[in-house]
């Protein structure tokens, strides 16, 4: 046996000091086939307050979001000033006809063919197209959510017969349905809504549904149903808010659709004719569009400007609150 056998020269036999262990020994790397741990998405439960600032600067980087931010916050104060401005009545005639925008300090956007104040009809518009589109969105949030939830949640024959309950609605056109749905009863902002929430639902529905159905088998919701967690809790406590970003997108346009929607149905004459609507003055106006384009030109303005922005609003959510673009950046 050699002196330089291992046996030999353990230091335990030779009586020598163990050498001293370094005090931070490195942690060994993990082998290459277990790959690298993939980051949370951004709406996993536990990091919403991190990836919540995160996606809030990035909505506020985006230049096209905060135009239409800055958009939709004028029309929005437009809509509380306008009882301030103009207390009144918004349909009473209150100077002479054909007055254009400019020709009278009184009256800056000018007088349709009755003598109405067009300002004072599009302020007043613009609390009863953003009153519908939102009451609209939110029945249909409501509805929608609540079927896709419990279609997707529990699926089996619950989810089939949910589903072909969304089929039938989804095959018929939606405008014709809310024609018909607001011939059929008193015109009014209310029956619009609801018509309104009736056609756009089975989106939402499908778009839960399917957010759902994702996120059922995850680690999380496993570990709450081995807690003894109800149904309901693990529904609206587990699930549904790790699949809200693509409902809040989905939200913004489903504003601005209700309020073409409505805006479609006072042009012909469908809306409540008790309030001044942006697409009532434009049916007003068409006759006339030859000799006063202003009168469709404004209030077809006041819309292009809502609906672009809360679409620019909704472009920005979407980069916002993409898991991927937050992984990304």
């Amino acid at each position: 046996m050699s002196a330089t056998d291992p046996v030999l020269r353990d230091p335990a036999l030779l009586g020598e000091a163990a050498p001293a262990k370094a005090a931070n020994p490195r942690e060994p790397e993990p082998p290459s086939w277990l790959g690298k741990e993939e980051p949370l998405p951004a709406y996993v439960a536990g990091t919403g307050a991190t990836h919540g600032r995160r996606a809030l600067r990035i909505f506020l980087r985006n230049p096209n979001a905060l135009a239409g931010l800055i958009i939709l916050a004028l029309v929005v104060i437009a809509a509380g000033i306008a009882p301030l401005l103009y207390p009144g009545d918004p349909l009473a005639m209150v100077a002479k006809p054909f007055l254009w925008p400019g020709q009278d300090a009184a009256y800056p956007l000018g007088t349709d063919s009755m003598g109405r104040d067009v300002l004072a009809g599009i302020l007043h518009g613009t609390r009863i197209s953003l009153t519908v589109g939102i009451a609209a969105t939110l029945l249909g949030l409501v509805a929608g959510i609540s079927v896709g939830a419990v279609a997707g949640y529990y699926g089996g024959r619950v989810d089939d017969l949910l589903v072909r309950i969304i089929e039938i609605f989804q095959t018929l056109p939606n405008f014709v349905l809310v024609v018909v749905l607001v011939a059929i009863t008193q015109p009014t902002a209310a029956t619009i809504s609801i018509a309104i929430a009736i056609v756009t639902w089975p989106n939402v529905a499908r778009l839960v549904r399917a957010e759902f159905r994702s996120i059922r088998e995850k680690d999380y919701v496993m570990a709450a149903r081995s807690l003894g967690y109800g149904d309901a809790r693990i529904i609206f406590r587990e699930i549904l808010p790790n699949g809200l970003p693509p409902i809040i997108v989905t939200s913004s346009v489903m504003v601005a659709g209700a309020i073409l929607m409505e805006s479609a149905l006072s042009f012909m004459g469908l809306g409540d004719p008790n309030v001044v609507s942006w697409g009532s003055m434009i049916g007003a106006g068409r006759e006339l569009i030859r000799t006063a384009w202003y009168l469709t030109a404004l209030p077809g303005l006041a819309i292009v400007s809502t609906v672009l922005a809360l679409n620019m609003i909704g472009d920005g959510l979407n980069d916002a609150l993409n898991p991927r673009f937050l992984q990304d950046r």
